[in-house]
């Protein structure tokens, strides 16, 4: 039997906990989401989350323990996300993984939430037949992308551990940003999940603008934010009070969810078409062998679709539930470390900016 990670994350508002042996066999994956309890706030409440943690923390651990077979004392590393992130979700899995490390007397591996979603892909077995991982085939440098609500960075990895950020967002995330354009649109929480269904079956005769910010590889999403809160006002959308069609009787609810369906798309093409253009921009500069996504934006249909459409090098995405905030890829991640000499002492302590590159 390999090494058997446990890998614990918490840096925003799931509670996640997995066991990954050798860094790719996944064991087990519990996710405990706060989705529906943030969702009345239409955006995460830090302190609510950092509570809900704390409850859902030992349940978590003790069915990721059952779903892989294993039992506590079989664990040989234990690896936990230390940024970045909000810091009283931190607080909660750090301190836990530093009780079980030293109550079992193994290592304890701090990761990178950021450097965790690349390893993800590490998960993901493109052909039955072929074990072999993305660092050797397609290889080194691989173009990454990680998109979720906080971050959207586009990053060099050039080996394990060895990284260069090369683009980044100036303004909002590619998440925050479908999150507030869902809010505009009366759309729920998280944003990026409601635009991805309602869009289904729009027409797209709506366009919306691109910010390309010549010779740079760094995003900027406030500006088709806005473009989109001016079109939502010209069209009486905003402040929206319609009922969407799916329940609506009358005709001008149902003319409203069009328009919706519409404006939805439109802004869902905008920051698709950015995202992949500068990936691939990024992937032909540096000469890379093959493209990365990681990160709940990259859970996106749309986005999936057209990077595998525009790549003419290897595309490696998760499935959906690895692409979201979850404990395997860190545990995946720690792996690579542990290999490396990496280990950490019991005086390891949050980073909420921690950066990557």
């Amino acid at each position: 039997m390999g090494l058997k990670i446990l890998g614990i994350e918490t840096s925003c508002d799931e509670t996640a906990v997995a066991v990954v042996e050798d860094g790719r066999r996944l064991r087990s994956n519990v996710i405990s989401s706060q989705v529906e309890l943030h969702a009345k706030y239409g955006g995460i409440v830090p302190e609510v989350a950092s509570r809900q943690h704390i409850s859902d923390m030992l349940p978590a651990l003790e069915r990721a323990l059952a779903d892989s077979g294993l039992h506590l004392e079989q664990i040989d590393v234990v690896a936990v996300t230390y940024g970045p992130g909000l810091a009283g979700s931190l607080i909660t899995g750090l301190n836990t993984a530093k009780a079980l490390s030293f109550s079992l007397g193994v290592p304890l591996i701090g990761v990178n939430h950021l450097e965790g979603h690349i390893y993800a892909s590490w998960l993901t077995e493109r052909d039955p037949r072929d074990s072999r991982e993305p660092s050797e085939e397609p290889g080194f440098p691989l173009a990454c992308l990680v998109a979720s609500g906080g971050h959207t960075d586009l990053i060099l990895m050039e080996g394990h551990g060895v990284y260069k950020l090369v683009g980044r967002s100036r303004d909002d995330a590619a998440g925050e940003a479908f999150d507030k354009a869902a809010r505009i649109l009366g759309l729920g929480f998280p944003g990026g999940p409601e635009i991805q269904r309602v869009s289904h079956g729009a027409a797209g005769d709506e366009t919306l603008p691109r910010a390309w910010m010549k010779d740079t590889l760094d995003f900027s999403f406030s500006g088709v934010k806005t473009a989109l809160l001016h079109m939502a006002q010209a069209k009486g959308l905003y402040p929206f009070e319609a009922t969407p069609a799916e329940s609506a009787p009358d005709n001008g609810a149902a003319i409203s969810s069009s328009l919706v369906r519409e404006l939805a798309s439109a802004f869902q093409e905008s920051v698709v078409d950015v995202l992949t253009t500068k990936l691939l921009q990024m992937a032909e500069t540096y000469r890379c062998r093959g493209v990365v996504l990681g990160g709940g934006v990259t859970a996106n249909a749309r986005l999936r679709e057209e990077v595998a459409k525009r790549s003419s090098l290897p595309v490696i995405v998760p499935p959906p539930v690895l692409c979201t905030d979850n404990g395997a890829m860190i545990a995946a991640c720690a792996y690579y470390q542990y290999r490396r000499g990496e280990q950490f002492g019991l005086e390891l302590d949050i980073d909420p900016g921690l950066p990557l590159g």
